[in-house]
């Protein structure tokens, strides 16, 4: 199993809306709105690096109101 982390940088306003609309993407098992950086962090876990990429590049920046994503994949 793959497990990533995908930062969230959101327009501002739209961060309860993108996260019910993150967390109901197929292998997103948690999504946390977050003060720093970047608005939300949700977590991934999927069978390949892949489908990863998949969520992160494709549904969730297609989502509208995603400013940027960065995604880190756990080594351990």
């Amino acid at each position: 199993m793959v497990v990533a982390y995908v930062m969230i940088k959101a327009h501002t306003g739209d961060a309860d809306r993108l996260k019910s609309e993150t967390e109901a993407i197929d292998g997103v098992v948690e999504a946390h709105i977050v003060a720093g950086d970047v608005d939300l962090i949700a977590k991934v876990e999927v069978d390949t690096p892949a489908e990863v990429k998949d969520i992160a590049a494709t549904r969730i920046q297609g989502i509208d109101g995603v400013e940027d994503t960065q995604t880190y994949i756990a080594m351990g």
